[in-house]
């Protein structure tokens, strides 16, 4: 699965949490807090990414993570990783 789909899917997940956000408006360099995201709301974007990406990562590997990016890579990464295990 490449970076851009797991893009997609994040960009999905904002739109539905934050429905003021227009998909137009979200930049992979940007951060959740600057498209008005509150804590819960990261989280949530978080925790529903990985469902439709079907993985289970500890909520603490996105500890560092501060932009849309890291959260990409961390998801990117993780996939890749279980792609390979199994």
């Amino acid at each position: 699965m490449s970076k851009e789909h797991v893009f997609e899917v994040v960009k999905n997940v904002i739109v539905e949490v934050l429905p003021d956000i227009k998909p137009d408006q979200i930049h992979i360099e940007k951060n959740l807090r600057e498209l008005g995201a509150n804590s819960i709301d990261r989280m949530e974007v978080v925790t529903m990414s990985m469902e439709e990406l079907d993985l289970k990562i500890p909520l603490m590997s996105f500890a560092q993570v501060s932009d849309i990016q890291g959260m990409v890579d961390v998801l990117t990464e993780n996939y890749m990783a279980s792609v390979e295990s199994n």
